[in-house]
């Protein structure tokens, strides 16, 4: 009798403890959870954020609360500082971009080779298979959990000068570019000169004349109105594309339950999945509507031809080949059978 009362008391003990250690998982949940973003709501990236907030918050019943903070307002605008502070814990959760975590994560310049990836289907193949799993264990390594997929799409280059339609074009011109060694490289070998500034000092740069033009996707232009800071050329060129990564930092991660990390996972792929097709709308249709709304503003809008083009990956090879041993042979190998073998 004495023994069965010892088991009873040890079974009650046990039930305690788990109903303890259930209430403090539950309280140790932050009542919010900082999400950094680059860009905020109307574009697609700022909605990346919104949907996956919007989706953990209804699924866990509102025991997982996201403000989005987007201007990368956390880290005082520094955009490159981003995956540093999401290590660090000064960040909860994120939408960032490869280009923006490069420089920390080398691999991941390479969605930054020059017209590696010749259209969708080719960014696809490389986020959607093996390259983007072998990513993904690389940002785990880095000290950051990645989840899921976005897209800030293919980045087109505008100036205020001329149309461009050949590298010859681009002699001389100053083109703001992203903080990353690379992007620098690149706009060098083709004649023009590249200057490293964050988009807040962009945008009077290019208004006054400092700056000639900028590149990046263009459902910027159309919600920024770029052609009223003198960007009167647009060319699509689809040199390089910038997918988006949802991350979470371990810590954070770590302090939910096991049933609420598969939500708030679960959550992100959705997110991204919603996100990709808002970042291709109006791109991947016949008429392109995007490219007839920016002409409406009076722009000039240009399609290379696929000889235009190829003049600009020529111009482009010795970057590559530079770039592809700091990126990694094998991965960039990799890379480029997915691409050979997409559907």
């Amino acid at each position: 009798m004495k023994f069965r009362r010892t088991l009873l008391g040890l079974a009650l003990v046990a039930t305690a403890m788990g109903f303890a250690t259930g209430a403090m998982a539950q309280a140790a949940y932050k009542p919010e959870y900082k999400m950094s973003l680059v860009l905020g709501p109307p574009t697609p990236w700022g909605q990346a954020g919104k949907i996956w907030a919007d989706l953990v918050k209804e699924r866990t019943q509102g025991r997982i609360n996201i403000k989005l903070y987007p201007g990368v307002s956390l880290i005082q605008g520094d955009q490159t500082r981003e995956f540093s502070a999401l290590r660090q814990g000064v960040i909860d959760m994120a939408v960032g971009s490869t280009i923006n975590w490069s420089p920390q994560v080398k691999q991941l310049n390479l969605f930054s080779m020059p017209f590696l990836m010749p259209d969708y289907a080719a960014i696809d193949a490389l986020t959607q298979g093996e390259v983007g799993k072998e990513l993904f264990s690389v940002i785990d390594k880095a000290g950051v959990l990645p989840l899921a997929w976005g897209e800030n799409g293919y980045r087109e280059i505008t100036n205020s000068k001329r149309p461009i339609k050949s590298p010859e074009d681009l002699k001389g011109m100053k083109i703001r570019v992203v903080g990353s060694p690379l992007f620098a490289d690149l706009f060098t070998a083709l004649g023009a000169n590249p200057t490293q500034m964050s988009w807040a000092d962009a945008q009077p740069a290019l208004a006054s004349g400092a700056v000639d033009g900028q590149e990046n996707p263009l459902f910027l232009f159309t919600v920024l109105k770029m052609q009223n800071v003198g960007q009167k050329f647009v060319t699509t060129w689809g040199y390089v594309a910038d997918p988006l990564i949802f991350v979470v930092n371990k810590e954070i991660w770590a302090s939910w339950t096991p049933a609420d990390q598969a939500i708030v996972k679960q959550a992100a792929i959705d997110a991204g999945k919603q996100e990709i097709a808002i970042a291709r709308k109006g791109l991947v249709e016949a008429d392109k509507p995007v490219l007839k709304d920016i002409a409406g503003m009076g722009v000039t809008v240009t399609q290379l031809s696929p000889a235009e083009r190829e003049a600009f990956v020529k111009a482009t090879r010795s970057v590559y080949a530079k770039w592809k041993p700091t990126i990694g042979n094998a991965l960039v190998e990799k890379a480029e059978k997915a691409i050979a073998e997409r559907k």
